[in-house]
Parts: C-alpha cells; structure tokens; sequence
C-alpha cells in the first residue's frame, strides 16, 4: 500500500520500510506463557513516533527475545496486525555477539574515537555479518517497486549494501542510511573492522545522513581514503558512476509532547515532592546512559573542584545524577559503573554535611512523567559528554523549563552544541576540570534576563524543528536527490567554533590525571 508523505511529494508511489536492530516495542512472556507488548523508549523510538503521525511506515528490526519456533507465527501476525511491524527472529547467542560483542565491544567505541575501549572476539564479526544477512533475508520478500528503504544505525552497517545488491530488479527503489552517532575521523575509522565492505555498502545508497555536517564530512574524507575511486564535493560522493547524497539531519523532539507530560496529575506532583526536597537549594541535573561516552565521571570531578574551590555553596547546591543501566553485560560498563559510585561514595564523604549531601545518584530508570517533572525542577542541566552524536536530553530539559529558563551546560563534545546558537548555552569542555568547575560557578551565579535569553534562543529550535520535520527531510532528500532546507547551520566548524578544544595528547595528560582522581 503507498503511503501519503504530507508536504513532500504527492505523487509518491512506493511505501516506507524503517530498519533498525530493535523494533520499537518490548516483547515478553507472562507467568501463563503469553507475550506481552509495550512501546519502548529511546532516541530512534521517540525521532520516529513523531514521523509516524504524517507517514505511514512498516517497521523490521529484532524483538528483543529468542522466541520459539513454535511461537514465531504468532508473534509474526500480533506484530504485523497491531503495529505494522515485522520481528527478525535471531538466535540469543547470535544476537548476543552481534549486539554486544561486535556493534558495542567493537563499533561503538571506534566511532566515538576510543580504541581503548574497545575488546575484540573472533566470532564476534562473523555474528555481526550473519545478523547483516539474516535481516536481508526478511527484508527481501517484502520489498516492492518504488519502496523506500531507510536503514538505521551502526548495528546494519552492512545491510544497505546486501539488500542493494540482492534488490537490483527493482524499479525506482531508493535505499538511505542514518547514523547515530558520531562519524570516526579518518585516522580513527581504518582502525574499524569491514571499512572496506563498510563503505561498499553505505555507498550503494542514495542517502547517507549524520546528525551534524561535520560527521558528513568525516565520513567523506574517510570514504575517499579507503576506497580507490571516490570523488567527492561538498555535499556527496561519486563512485562507480553512482552520487551518493552526504548530508548533516539533525534530529529533533515533539516538545509539546514534554509540556503536556509536564501537565499531568503524576508529574505536577512529582514537582512539587522535589520543589520541598531542594528548598532553599539550586539543582544541577545530569540525565545519561551510563555510558564511557557521556563523560559522568568528569562530571563528578568537576562538581567536586568547584564545591572545593567555593566552599561557601555546600549546602546550597546539589547535583541530581541519573544514570541509567545500559549494556550491563559488557566489561567497560561494569567498570564504568564501579568508577562513578566509588566517585559519588568520596565526593558525598568529603563534602556532606549531617543535613545536606551534594550529589544524589539514582542508578535507575525513571518513568517519563518524574523525568519531566526533575527537568523542571532543574536550574541547570548539565551535559559533559566527551563524545556524543546529537544529545535529546538538552531538547527535553529546554521543553520543560518554560517556567524557570533554567540553563544548559553543555559540552562542546556533543552533537546538539554545534545545532544550537551559540548564545544558547554555557560551553565547556569536559576534560578541562578547572574551567569545567568555573563553568559551574557562571550558570548558577547567571542573572535572570541572560537565562531567558538563553532559553529563548534554545527553543528557537526545539519548538520549531520536530522529529516529524526531520524524518520528513531525510525522506525527501531520498525522493529528490537534494537535501531539503535544515533548521540552523550544522555546518559550523567545531575547531572554529571553540578555541579551547584539546589536543590528544593533552587529553591523554588529563585522563591520567583524572584517573589518579578517581583512585584518591
């Protein structure tokens, strides 16, 4: 059945098939043996809803769980009658190796320039290239003349490049590729394992998005490196007589989705149990994955220098840290998790008082209606990832600050702080603790007039550039063969923009310093 894509071409014939490696519910059997469905959560999840309200699209990708095969029908027909969505059926130990082995022991950390993180096992590539194909395999027999195939994220890396070699009888098929997270640079990306097959595939689509141009632009330089033959202008590569459109899509948020979550009866209460809790105090507010990306332990350090330096703020400051579980199967984040609560244990010891301790860590999830409502409370959100793709979070916080304007303390790291304006934010770089701790000082001490200048600034963008929006651009862009018109300018240059990014080395000095921090 075509799909109908509201302002962008009314001719269109084909239909929308969204790949990505998790389908956006969760599946699991109740105590009588029967499975239960629930929308997940999650950037990709929360980016597609809102495209989901003007485009109608069918969604593959695997349900999280080894289903039997004698369950697998079921599922098959419950998921495609209720959710227009097709399970990939992968064996656990497969899965297991593709998921966290191969995508997140091994791709993960390369693309965010940390080799050290990274662990290799020999099995690992092969399940990553037998998921690849089994997806294909799905895939395939559902495709029709004129489909657009918009693949998602680092997981199928391989996928666009099979499904466009198996699907080359098809009549106008159009096959796009979004990344994540960020873009490798090139010293960083022939590190990576497949890069030749990598790219092979990715350039055999139409449309390769990234959250910002700069990514595109890493990808470009990196793609020309390792393979014979690629031309490139600035906005797309040549290959084997094909043009490849290379393009910054910034993801957005349905920010009234947030204020009227803001609105219920669960949330208002919520807000007012924390209004009581933090009288009398400002609270900075961290919301991360506990992940080695978002720079949770420079955070600590930070806050803990600066409470150091101004003893006169302990007991009118608290650092609310939540940090949610992720991939807790994997050796990094179990470390990670060691480090930050041994961290949070000292900072509380050194700086606590009988009535007042100054970080409060939840290592939890939360629902979406106290999320909101700690977003609100807030006077500050602060985001120190040391490499980040785009960032939700700082959207989210500036949705719900209609009331207080609170402030964004942003790393210059992160995705979001090259969309955003400028006079937006408070920047810092995360592995600079003093200026870091400085950069706590400044927002807490900031006049009222600058943060409603700063939060004004930020909604520009929030308010006016939606997830909706951005689906809709990529899915043009696949149409026409040229990028749309995108919010802001995700062309600024990062080294341009902030003269105190550090060297490698330098940060190699930091780290080591950092480390000696953490074991006191």
């Amino acid at each position: 059945m075509a799909t109908t894509i509201d302002g962008i071409d009314p001719h269109f014939e084909g239909r929308v098939l969204v790949v990505a490696n998790r389908l956006p519910m969760s599946i699991k059997a109740n105590e009588n043996g029967e499975f239960e469905y629930s929308i997940s959560s999650g950037g990709l999840v929360s980016g597609l809803k809102g495209l989901s309200k003007v485009v109608d699209f069918r969604w593959f990708g695997w349900p999280g769980i080894d289903v039997h095969r004698n369950d697998k029908d079921g599922v098959r027909r419950h998921l495609l009658n209720n959710f227009n969505a097709v399970p990939i059926f992968l064996n656990d130990e497969v899965a297991q190796m593709h998921y966290n082995g191969f995508s997140n022991s091994i791709l993960w950390p390369l693309l965010h320039r940390m080799p050290d993180k990274a662990e290799s096992v020999p099995n690992w590539s092969n399940a990553y290239q037998e998921v690849n194909e089994t997806f294909a395999d799905n895939i395939v027999p559902y495709v029709e003349d004129h489909d657009l195939i918009w693949v998602h994220d680092y997981h199928l890396l391989l996928l666009p490049g099979i499904l466009r070699e198996r699907l080359k009888k098809k009549k106008g098929l159009k096959i796009g590729f979004f990344l994540h997270t960020p873009f490798p640079t090139e010293d960083h990306f022939t590190i990576l394992p497949f890069r030749e097959e990598i790219c092979r595939s990715l350039l055999l689509c139409d449309v390769i998005g990234f959250h910002t141009n700069q990514y595109a632009k890493d990808f470009l330089n990196s793609a020309r490196i390792v393979l014979p033959g690629v031309a490139r202008s600035p906005s797309d590569l040549h290959w084997e007589g094909r043009k490849v459109l290379v393009h910054g899509f910034p993801l957005g948020i349905e920010a009234d989705e947030w204020r009227e979550r803001l609105e219920t009866e669960t949330a208002r209460k919520e807000l007012l149990g924390f209004q009581q809790v933090f009288k009398d105090q400002k609270v900075l507010l961290g919301v991360d994955r506990l992940d080695y990306i978002k720079g949770v332990p420079q955070k600590l350090l930070a806050f803990d220098r600066f409470l150091t330096e101004n003893p006169e703020w302990v007991g009118k400051v608290v650092l609310v840290q939540l940090a949610i579980p992720t991939r807790t199967d994997v050796t990094a984040y179990r470390k990670l998790r060691e480090e930050v609560e041994m961290l949070v244990g000292r900072i509380n010891g050194k700086h606590a008082t009988v009535r007042h301790a100054p970080i409060h860590y939840l290592y939890r999830s939360v629902q979406p209606e106290q999320l909101a409502a700690l977003y609100a409370v807030a006077d500050a959100c602060v985001i120190s990832s040391v490499r980040d793709g785009l960032n939700l979070v700082s959207y989210e916080y500036a949705a719900c600050q209609d009331q207080k304007k609170g402030v964004l303390l942003m790393s210059n790291y992160v995705g979001a702080a090259k969309i955003l304006p400028p006079s937006s934010m408070v920047v810092m770089n995360p592995w600079d603790k003093p200026r870091f701790a400085g950069k706590i000082k400044e927002v807490l001490m900031m006049s009222e007039k600058e943060k409603e200048e700063k939060h004004a600034a930020v909604m520009k963008i929030v308010d006016n550039w939606t997830s909706a929006k951005w689906g809709k651009a990529f899915l043009e862009a696949m149409m026409t063969g040229q990028v749309p018109k995108i919010l802001g300018n995700p062309d600024r240059d990062p080294a341009e923009e902030w003269a105190f990014d550090l060297s490698d080395s330098q940060i190699g000095d930091i780290v080591a310093e950092s480390e000696a921090d953490v074991k006191g």
